[in-house]
């Protein structure tokens, strides 16, 4: 017996933008993390939060989940992490001393170091055999959707599942 169909037939998931940016960043994640899991011990949401506060440096924990629009208990849990292993540092800010800004210590920058490589070798395998207008124009229509999801009220910092 053939199973029902459980929403209309013009509805195809496999076509619905959000179901396909999902799907596409979940896979790329997994790929990237089966290269730096094994040689770091770093999960996805521990990389991301390195990887951020390599990039900006100084940020709360708060900004990060800015940043990454991961969900505050998973980030909360990978500086933890990070913390614990003596990757990232906490360090109070001179102007609100209620602040705790995060910091990469030197064996956190040497791991950052050494996973970039790593990320850039991805990204040029992910692109590999697009052509630099492609490469172009997948970034404005990145660019186009962040700026939509802002005006949408799904900008940077906005509470939902990660």
């Amino acid at each position: 017996m053939k199973p029902k169909a459980t929403v209309p037939a013009d509805f195809a998931l496999e076509e619905f933008l959000p179901y396909r940016l999902s799907v596409a960043a979940n896979r790329t994640s997994r790929l990237f993390a089966r290269r730096y899991s094994e040689e770091f011990g770093l999960s996805i949401p521990e990389w991301r939060v390195l990887a951020v506060v390599g990039r900006f440096g100084g940020l709360s924990a708060s900004a990060v989940v800015e940043r990454t629009a991961m969900d505050k208990v998973k980030v909360s849990r990978a500086v933890r992490a990070l913390l614990a292993r003596g990757l990232l540092a906490r360090e109070g800010d001179a102007e609100d001393r209620r602040v705790q800004r995060l910091a990469m210590t030197a064996e956190g920058r040497a791991v950052h170091a050494r996973i970039l490589p790593l990320a850039r070798g991805l990204e040029a395998e992910l692109l590999a055999g697009t052509s630099v207008a492609d490469r172009a124009a997948l970034h404005r229509l990145l660019d186009a959707l962040d700026r939509r999801l802002t005006e949408m009220g799904a900008g940077p910092g906005a509470e939902g599942p990660d």
